[in-house]
C-alpha cells in the first residue's frame, strides 16, 4: 500500500496568476474607499507599496523555508496572501480577512489539496501572532519571520527617508530616522529564531549601521 502524497506544486504561472489577483484586490480596495481612498498620499497605503512588500516578503519567507526544511509551496503561498486585506480591514482584523479571502481563491483555482489549503489559511491566520515564533508551524515560522525582517536593512532605511519627505522633515533628521530603522532591526533580530532568519537579520543591521556612520561622516555635527 503505497504513501499517499499530500504536498502541491504550484508552479511559476500560479503563482504569477496568484501575484497578479493580490495586486488586483488590494487596488480595488483603495479605489473603493471613501474620497477616492483615505491617506492615498501615503505612500504606506497605496496598492503599490502594499504589494510590493508582499513580494519581499514571499521571497525571504520561502528562502527561509527552503533553507530550514519547510514546505516552500504553503509558505511561499501563505505569504502573497498575508496581507491581501490590510487596506480593505481594521489592522487587528486583517489577518484573518486575508485567511478568508486565501481560502476562496484556492477553493476556486486549480485543484488545490485541502490540507495545502488548510495550511496556508492557518499561516495567512496567524501571521500577526506577537509570542514566541517557535510556537507556530514551521511554515508560519517563517511567514512571521520574513514579514519582520522588511522593514530592516537597505529597504527599511529608504522607507524611512521616504517618510521623511512626507513629514516635511529636513535632512539633518535622517540620523533619527536611520536609528529608527536600526532599533526595529534590534527587535526583529530578537524575535526570529531560525539560523536563516538570524543571518539576513544580522547582515541587513550591518548595512543599516554603515550607512548611520557614513552618515555622521558626512554631515556636519550629525550624532552630536
Amino acid at each position: 500500500m503505497g504513501v499517499e502524497i499530500t504536498e502541491t506544486q504550484v508552479s511559476e504561472d500560479e503563482y504569477e496568476d496568484m501575484e497578479r489577483f493580490v495586486y488586483e484586490y488590494l487596488a480595488a480596495s483603495v479605489e473603493k474607499e471613501d474620497d477616492g481612498g483615505r491617506m492615498r498620499w501615503y505612500p504606506w497605503h497605496s496598492a503599490e507599496y502594499r504589494h510590493n512588500h508582499i513580494l519581499n516578503v514571499a521571497d525571504v519567507a520561502a528562502e527561509i523555508a527552503r533553507k530550514e526544511g519547510a514546505d516552500v509551496d504553503v509558505t511561499r503561498t501563505a505569504a502573497l496572501f498575508h496581507d491581501v486585506a490590510k487596506l480593505e480591514t481594521d489592522q487587528e482584523l486583517h489577518a484573518e480577512a486575508g485567511a478568508r479571502v486565501a481560502r476562496e481563491y484556492l477553493q476556486s483555482r486549480g485543484e488545490h489539496p485541502e490540507s495545502f489549503i488548510d495550511q496556508v489559511c492557518r499561516a495567512v491566520e496567524n501571521h500577526s501572532y506577537q509570542g514566541p515564533v517557535t510556537d507556530l508551524p514551521l511554515e508560519t515560522q517563517c511567514l512571521v519571520e520574513a514579514d519582520l525582517l522588511d522593514k530592516v536593512g537597505a529597504n527599511g532605511t529608504a522607507l524611512m527617508l521616504l517618510r521623511m519627505g512626507y513629514e516635511s522633515r529636513v535632512h539633518m533628521d535622517a540620523d533619527e530616522m536611520v536609528q529608527r530603522v536600526l532599533e526595529r532591526g534590534v527587535d526583529a533580530a530578537n524575535r526570529v529564531e531560525s539560523e536563516t532568519a538570524r543571518s539576513i537579520a544580522h547582515q541587513r543591521l550591518k548595512r543599516v549601521k554603515w550607512f548611520k556612520e557614513w552618515l555622521q561622516d558626512e554631515i556636519a555635527r550629525m550624532g552630536d
